[in-house]
């Protein structure tokens, strides 16, 4: 049975082109030394899983990848969710336990570092990534808005009346003063030639808005806008740069870190050039705690993510999904996955055991293990590992003793970033805001110049108003003094006051009496 085993691993883990060694296998819990488990670099765009429960060594396997892939050539980016994955900017100090660790895989155990760019999404210290609204384009905003399809052609309009009009989009300022003005002053406009916008659908849209601005948004969308050319990177050695996105605080702000990841995305399927299968990727994207991509995305937006993560490979890049448990991941994109690295999984309670039951189900039968079993018992930095071999064929499910980190399994401390930071090429490059003229200032102008011109036609009209007022009391104290001045008016006027009075006097009873 072990000679077998041995057989099968060492058959199903020799390719002909390059490869990486990962760990040593494992068979009723003993290492067999000198049976390595290796990947193979020309199927690493294929995507990979890795999973498992907290304190189970996933963090250091996405360590261990990327620092190979690194010695290799090919540069990562990396999402440091927890902020634990800097030391691999630094050679590691070693350990007694390690070595011990070593000596059971079957090969010596060498200290090394890999080149580091920190990036970031906030206000941390690196290199700032942003994105302008007009790269998302109406159909993926919409999407990640999770707005409906009246919404959604809300938003196709805006898109196209500002490319109609020359109106960059560059922030969410833009395209709040963008639907600000096709409901107010340019109502009219948009309607004639766009047709009829809802009020109730803006304000709808508005809303998403500023849920998205609530999770900090407004410091991702702007300018200068990110190159993703500059995450493939090499060093004068010839090693991939390794780009860490420090995400300690984006936790609470799940649409942020889903809305980054979906640009990205689209952002590398639309400008990299088809490369088809090669002897290794371009670029090879980890993504820790992956729930966060898929918890808060709404349905559309879980379609355009399957649908980016089946054609993004013939990029030469490859998407690895870093959770606790394999049913975090949709399945469609679970089918995607040709690498898994499967750590422990607890079974506390009837949920969990099921859970356990159809993890197992997701890897190649095989006649040396009990699966559902020994995914409760598997210790740290062990792991279950199948992958896809040069063909395209998944290799031997093997129980695994990974390898350990050539870099520190620890944080940095602020001068030792700071230091990486001081070295950075991009820092320059993307720090400053570039603050020009775009959808908000110009629309901006064009409704201030709209009140400008309503105000100076309500003064008009209130001035002709008074004009013709005046105009109607001049002529009829016109007509007054005419008839007063003609001489026929005035002894017409005299004979009737001499009448009244004459009338009154006799009322009363004074003058015109007969003495008896």
């Amino acid at each position: 049975m072990k000679d077998q085993f041995i057989a099968e691993i060492e058959k199903g883990y020799t390719f002909e082109g390059p490869s990486m060694i990962l760990g040593g296998a494992m068979l009723d819990k003993e290492v067999m030394t000198n049976t390595l488990v290796r990947l193979p670099l020309s199927t690493m765009n294929r995507h990979g899983l890795i999973a498992g429960a907290t304190g189970s060594g996933k963090t250091k396997t996405l360590q261990i990848l990327a620092e190979q892939l690194s010695k290799e050539g090919v540069p990562s980016l990396l999402m440091d969710i927890k902020g634990d994955l800097s030391g691999i900017a630094v050679p590691s100090d070693g350990h007694k336990k390690i070595d011990e660790r070593h000596d059971l895989i079957g090969f010596p155990f060498e200290a090394g570092d890999s080149p580091v760019e920190f990036m970031t999404l906030s206000d941390e210290p690196g290199v700032r990534l942003r994105a302008t609204v007009t790269e998302f384009g109406p159909v993926l905003f919409s999407k990640m808005l999770g707005l409906n399809d009246t919404q959604s052609g809300i938003v196709a309009v805006v898109f196209k009346y500002c490319d109609d009009h020359d109106l960059p989009l560059v922030d969410l300022n833009d395209f709040r003063k963008t639907i600000q003005y096709i409901t107010g002053v340019g109502k009219e406009e948009i309607e004639s030639v766009y047709g009829r916008i809802s009020t109730a659908s803006t304000g709808a849209i508005m809303r998403r808005i500023v849920e998205l601005e609530q999770q900090g948004a407004e410091v991702f969308f702007g300018e200068r806008s990110f190159e993703v050319e500059d995450l493939c990177r090499q060093d004068e050695e010839g090693r991939g740069m390794v780009s860490i996105l420090r995400l300690t605080d984006i936790q609470n702000k799940p649409k942020l870190f889903s809305t980054f990841m979906l640009q990205v995305l689209a952002e590398i399927y639309a400008t990299f050039p088809e490369q088809g299968d090669e002897d290794k990727p371009k670029l090879v994207i980890f993504i820790d705690e992956a729930h966060l991509v898929f918890e808060e995305a709404s349905d559309a937006l879980l379609d355009q993510i399957e649908a980016i993560v089946k054609l993004i490979r013939s990029k030469g890049v490859g998407l690895y999904f870093v959770t606790q448990n394999p049913a975090d991941i949709p399945e469609d994109v679970l089918g995607q996955l040709g690498l898994k690295i499967q750590h422990a999984l607890r079974a506390f309670t009837a949920k969990d055991r099921k859970a356990i039951k159809l993890a197992s189900q997701n890897y190649p039968i095989t006649e040396f293990y009990d699966v559902d079993q020994l995914l409760t018992e598997l210790g740290i930095g062990e792991a279950f590992v199948t992958a896809l071999n040069e063909d395209g064929i998944p290799t031997p499910l093997v129980h695994t003793m990974l390898r350990a980190p050539q870099s520190r399994m620890d944080v940095l401390n602020p001068r030792e970033i700071k230091n990486i930071l001081n070295q950075s090429d991009l820092i320059d490059k993307y720090e400053k805001e570039v603050d020009k003229e775009s959808a908000h200032e110009i629309l901006s102008e064009k409704i201030e110049k709209a009140r400008e011109e309503e105000k100076q036609e309500e003064l008009r009209k209130q001035r002709e108003k008074a004009s013709r007022s005046t105009s109607r009391r001049g002529a009829e104290k016109s007509m007054i003094e005419k008839i007063m001045s003609n001489p026929t008016t005035r002894q017409i006027g005299r004979t009737v006051a001499r009448e009244l009075t004459r009338g009154l006097l006799g009322v009363l009873g004074i003058g015109g009496k007969k003495k008896r």
